[in-house]
This record gives structure tokens, sequence and C-alpha cells, in this order.
């Protein structure tokens, strides 16, 4: 779900922007028509519902223009985390992103379950794992707002928001083009058109990005892995019919179909001899398309958005603002779960869904002593998660025994030498939810240099859950993964509704006009979970249901920001206490289900600093550290004293940026840049094999502008080309055979734009 708030932008990430003139003015208008204009050194925000100075706002904001992230050679979420303190973002698939604020996780596939993070598009909660990743192109800007934000944001914000804000029309006519090309053949095509006048504008964006997997799979049939096929196109139309009226219709495509995910078990060959770095052996099932649905590994993905946007000054310090979303995706991913050649632990994930939303909010200002927003929200989901599963029950059993008997020293199966016998089962978790919610907020200014800020929401959920399977037994008479269960195609269903009441409270201490302190204390919740599933019984199978009772937090914070000479930048410290914190689990039946975990805990510092000692030369530095994780104590069980999952303890930035002339209309611009990360877990309870050391990569865009209108850049992520994990464990690890996915290796290419 992406929210768009506009944020404070990030000291250190502010500085790294090089954008000929007639670029800059394209950005600067759309971002003064969106409420981020720079003046000099100071951003101006709207992250409380009206414009401020970043230094104004008494909440932990980082935000990264468009422009900023070509600057960093940034194309896709998960390496704008590498620049934002306390950001992590772990892209396995675009069917399966798991973002990190503050080391609390959201990426659980099941439609049971509500996400933590709250993801937000163009203004609507896009949270829902499965439907939630979107590509970043002609991106206005990007805002990690930290903490729980439920009074501004919404109920899913329990630790935090991501708002991705696509660039808006403007008048005039322009429009850019940008085509690149770089190693494991990617290509890359793409750039918008803008055209209208003060009353009406559109704006036509696209992007088209394909890259050959980057781990070579040695099976014949199948291709490489880990690679990328993907086009978005976006059309934005923006009405104006006076000063005090502006509607915006924003309807977006995505769609992916990538190649299979590189799932590599180092129990077996070849990774077994060359390490989950070499050559991968993923065969999939011979019978793919007809049980799992695609012929071959890889993802089959299209969501379709539409936004509706209206805001009206209706009366002096008086503004209604009214929000309204649809999203619906469609995302079919086939994936060799066991990570070997054989036909053994072969799967699919079937996800479809559909969401609606509609916000309105009045907003007041009097540009004195107070302020406030108030409004209400309506939120609806129906989503599905359907499992197929493919083997062949003599290879099922051979590899059940051990890898020895599942893949010989030559690489070879032995037992797939004896006539198949196929098996197949499917299960399917559902999911439908509503949430009503009102919500207010004010502030009072009793002296200049003094704000009180408070903000409550109230909500009222219901969520409905289904679980249904069809589960045939092996030849042995029983169901061939152990404990799965069949409803014999019967829908199990259960329902239970919610309430909650979710406050906030600020302040805010101008100890100088560009220097400030704030407090903040606010409560975040993640949804009960109603878990239905199904259990044997001697008469039969029957519902099981596990009500997992809501997570609930209480954030501290505190900090500083501001700015002194050349020098910007922010300080803050939280805690941030947990009761019944919710993990997931996979169980040996290869099915995931939701836990309490007891009480956690996280204790944190986020820095970021920016110095601007010339014209054209910026340098930036952001870093993090947290102890935080479930509390060790007996009443945890084995979850005790475990860090969080992908929760590095340090993690930390620093570059610079040259924009320089070097005569008449000729300029030279690079953004160098170092990202570093400390261990992290990719499972609780956390063991080492399923761990990454600490990482450290490299990162370089720079190249030469021509006229104000043409740019030739060239870029390298990890440019040292070091191997790390993306993740590691998985479903294969319920059976045994631990899976490991490599991340990306050194990544290089060209790119030209030419802008009008």
């Amino acid at each position: 779900m992406m929210f768009r708030s506009i944020a404070y932008v990030s000291a250190l990430l502010a500085g790294v922007s090089h954008m000929p003139a007639l670029a800059a003015d394209e950005v600067a208008a759309d971002t003064a028509a969106n409420g981020v204009v720079e003046d000099g050194q100071e951003i101006l925000v709207t992250a409380q519902k009206i414009q401020q100075r970043a230094v104004d706002v008494p909440i932990t904001i980082s935000a990264v223009s468009g422009a900023q992230m070509r600057e960093l050679g940034v194309s896709d979420l998960d390496e704008l985390s590498n620049y934002v303190p306390g950001l992590n973002i772990q892209e396995q698939s675009a069917n399966n992103p798991g973002i990190v604020i503050r080391g609390i996780t959201s990426d659980s596939g099941s439609s049971q379950q509500a996400a933590r993070v709250t993801l937000y598009y163009n203004g609507v909660d896009i949270s829902r794992s499965r439907g939630a990743y979107q590509d970043v192109y002609d991106i206005e800007r990007i805002e990690v707002v930290k903490g729980p934000q439920a009074t501004l944001f919404g109920t899913a914000s329990t630790i935090g928001a991501i708002s991705i804000i696509s660039a808006r029309p403007r008048p005039g006519f322009s429009g850019e083009l940008t085509a690149g090309l770089g190693n494991f053949d990617q290509r890359l095509l793409s750039g918008h058109f803008n055209a209208g006048n003060d009353t009406v504008a559109g704006r036509i964006a696209f992007a088209w990005k394909k890259r050959d997997g980057y781990v070579e799979n040695l099976d014949s049939v199948q291709d490489n892995l880990n690679g990328q096929d993907q086009l978005g196109i976006r059309g934005s139309l923006r009405f104006t019919p006076s000063p005090d009226v502006t509607a915006d219709l924003i309807l977006t495509y995505d769609r992916q179909r990538n190649p299979g995910t590189a799932f590599i078990t180092n129990r077996v060959p070849p990774a077994s001899l060359t390490g989950v770095f070499g050559p991968a052996w993923l065969g999939g099932s011979p019978l793919s398309k007809e049980v799992l649905g695609l012929s071959k590994l890889g993802l089959h993905r299209d969501v379709y958005d539409a936004n509706f946007t209206l805001a009206w000054d209706f009366a002096d310090d008086w503004t209604l603002t009214t929000v309204n979303g649809y999203r619906e995706f469609d995302s079919l991913e086939v994936f060799d779960a066991d990570g070997t050649r054989a036909w053994f632990l072969e799967f699919a994930e079937d996800a479809k869904g559909h969401q609606i939303n509609h916000e309105t909010r009045f907003a007041y200002d009097n540009g004195e002593s107070f302020r406030t927003s108030f409004g209400w929200n309506f939120f609806h989901e129906m989503n599905s998660q359907t499992v197929p599963f493919s083997s062949n029950q003599r290879i099922f059993a051979a590899c059940s025994s051990g890898p020895a008997n599942c893949i010989a020293a030559d690489g070879s199966v032995p037992s797939a030498a004896l006539p198949a016998i196929p098996y197949s089962s499917i299960y399917s978790n559902r999911g439908e939810n509503d949430s009503y919610s009102m919500f207010a907020d004010g502030t009072w200014t009793p002296t200049p240099a003094l704000e009180l800020t408070a903000g409550a929401r109230v909500l009222i959920e219901k969520r409905r859950s289904g679980y249904v399977s069809d589960v045939p037994n092996a030849l042995n008479g029983r169901p061939l993964i152990p404990n799965q269960v069949s409803t014999r195609g019967e829908l199990y269903e259960v329902e239970d509704s919610f309430s909650a009441l979710l406050p906030r409270f600020n302040i805010l201490y101008r100890l100088s006009d560009r220097v400030n302190a704030y407090a903040t204390i606010s409560k975040g919740r993640r949804s009960p979970t109603v878990q239905i599933a199904a259990r044997s019984t001697a008469a039969g199978p029957v519902p099981a249901i596990t009500n997992i009772p809501e997570e609930n937090v209480w954030n501290y914070e505190a900090g500083l920001k501001g700015s002194a000479g050349i020098a910007s930048g922010s300080i803050g410290v939280f805690y941030q206490k947990y009761d019944n914190f919710q993990v997931s689990r996979t169980l040996d039946n290869g099915t995931t289900v939701t836990e309490s975990a007891g009480t956690a805990s996280n204790l944190g510092v986020e820095a970021e600093l920016e110095l601007r000692p010339t014209s054209w030369l910026r340098l930036f530095a952001n870093g993090a550290w947290i102890d935080g994780g479930i509390d060790d104590k007996a009443a945890n069980g084995v979850y005790a004293g475990d860090r969080f999952r992908l929760q590095p303890e340090v993690q930390a930035s620093g570059g610079f940026t040259i924009d320089a002339p070097l005569g008449g209309d000729l300029r030279v611009f690079a953004t160098p840049s170092v990202t570093y990360r400390s261990r992290i877990y990719f499972e609780v309870p956390n063991t080492p094999e399923i761990s990454q050391d600490a990482v450290t990569l490299v990162n370089l865009r720079a190249g030469l502008s021509f006229a104000e209108r043409y740019e030739l850049a060239a870029f390298a992520r990890n440019l040292l080309n070091e191997d790390y994990l993306l993740d590691a464990g998985n479903t294969g690890r319920a059976f045994g055979y631990p899976t490991f996915i490599p991340a990306e290796p050194r990544l290089y290419g060209l790119q030209l734009t030419a802008r009008f």
C-alpha cells in the first residue's frame, strides 16, 4: 500500500541531483503542484496535510525525488532502500517483495494475514503483498515514513509506510525518452510525454525493462533464472477548472513475464560442488502446464490500477480532498521449491485479488494558532492464494529419504529411471476484509516556538477467511506431503469483527529558525489474523480455526532536524514495544501459518547528513543502528532472543554528487556511492546457515549532458561484483532442502536520454 503524504526529504538523500535546466523546470513545476518545493536548502512538504518546511514536521520522514533516484542509478524500490536509513526491501520476485522498516517485515503471501508496512500508490493503500510491487518510472517522489502513522496514513502502517507518487501532468508540451543497454542483455526503453494548458493537461509514461537471468540454469528446457521482463504504462489527466479545484485521474497497467526464481539448494549437485553462486539445475515439472498453469518456471503477473483524486478549496482556510482507488492483480508464479533437477517439490502460487479504497478528508488552517484535518475511510479487499503441487511419487520417496538418494554424484536422478507415478494436490486460502475508520488530527501553537499535535483513528473491521483443498492419497494410502489434509473440495469459512483506537501525540520545539527538536508517541496495530485450515479427525476432515490476536506496538521517538551553513540533516532515537508479535512459519507440509511470538522490542538511532560546499558538489551520508528482536524470555518459546527477520544491526551509505560545467553547453556529472549492511537472518528462529554476512556494495552513475537536452550516462551496480544472498531457507527447508537465492551480480550499462 502506498501513501503519499509529503515527506521530509532526508537531507542526506536530497543532495544528489544533476538536472539539466529544462528537466529541472519540469520537476520544479511538478513538485510545486504536489507539495514539495526546493528553496535553496529547504524542502517544503505536506506530510501533515498542509505545506510546511521539512524541518517543521515532527515525525521521521525521508523522501527522494525521481531526479535524485536517477542520479543514484536507482531503478527499483529495493535499490532505493540502500540509501534510506532503517529501510530494507527484499525483492525475491515481483510476486513476493519483502518490505522492512526499522527491522520489521511485511511480506506474507497469505490472503488471511494483514500487512505491517503500508504501501501507498498515489494516495491509495496497495499493501497486499502479491499486488504491491510497482515499477518506479516517471516518479515525482518516494516517501518513507517511519513509526506507526495510523492517524495520517491508515491502519496498515503498523510500523511505517512507503508512498510512491507519480509525476502529474502540467501545462505546456514536454517529454523525455531514455534507451539503455547493458550486460546480461539488458534493454531499457522508457519515457513520458506531457501536453496541456492551465485547465486540462495529460501525461503518458511508460517503461519497458528486460534482462536475461543472471543465474545459469543447466536444464535444457528451462530459461536462465532471476531475469526480468516487465512493462509499465501510466496515463494521467489533470483538470483544473478554477484555482480552487484540482482533479486527477490516473490509470496504470503493470506487467511481468519474468523467468523463474533461482531457489538453489547446496545439499546436492551442482551447488554442493560449485556453491550457490554457480549454475543451478532446476527442472520443474513435466506436467507444469497442466497442473501448475505455466509451461516453464517463471512469473506471469498483471496489475490494473485506477485512481481519482479531487481537491477543493471550498472556503477560506478550508480544503476538501477525496481519494478513490481500485486495484486488481492476477499473479501466477511457478517455482521449483526443492532447488534440484528432480521432479520433487514443484509448486505454483496463483494469487488474485482486488481492492477498493475511498477517503474523504477536510482540512482547516487559519495560518495562526490552530490547524486540523478530519475525515473517514472505507477499504475493501478480496483475495485468494491458490497453491497447486506436482511431484513424481517415486522421486518424492527417494528425495524424502535424503539428498544422497535424490541426486547422484554425477548429477543424475536415479529414481527417474523408473516409470513415473505423477501426483498433484491443491489448496487455497482466501480473505475478504472490510475496514471503516474515522480520523482526526489537530495542532495547537500556543507560542511561536512550540507546537502540540494530537490525533487518533477509530476503526471497525470485519475479516472473513476461507480454506479449501483437494489432496488425494498417494499409493501408500496417505497424502504425499505429510500432514496435508483434504477438505474434499468443501470451502471452510470463518469471520470475526474487531475495533481499535490508534492515537498519536507530537511535540515540536523551534530551537531556531532552522533547527527544531521533536518528540512523538504513537500506537500501531497489525490486524488480528482469522486463520482457518483443515485438520483430520476420526470422523473426517474438520475446520482448524486459530485466531491470532492483534499485534500492538507503542512507539516513542525524539530527534533533531535542521540546517546550518553548508550542512543539513537529522538524527532521531526511537524505542518500540510490541505485544503479540506475529511471525510466519513454514510447516513440514509446506504451508505457512501465522503465530504469536510473544513480546518484542526495538531500540535504534537513525541519522542523515548532507554537505553542499559548492554549487557543483554535494556530499551525503546516512546510517542506522538497531538493537531489536523478540524478547529473550521463556514465555516466547523457540523465538526467544531472536533478531527480527531481515533486520541488520547496522546500515549505512554515503557518497557525493558532482555536477560541473566543462565549458559551452557541456556538463559532467557523477554520483559514486557505497552502501553497507551488517548480518541479517532470513528466518525466525535464527540460524547461522539461513543468514547473510555483512555486505558492502559500490555503485556508480556518471556521464555527460549537452545543451540541456541530451544526456549520456554509464552506470554500475555492485561494481565490485560481491557475492551475497537475497534470501535463504524458503519452502524447501521444511523438507530438508533449504534453498538460497543469489542477489544481483555486477550490472552495468549505458543510457541515452533526450528531453524536449
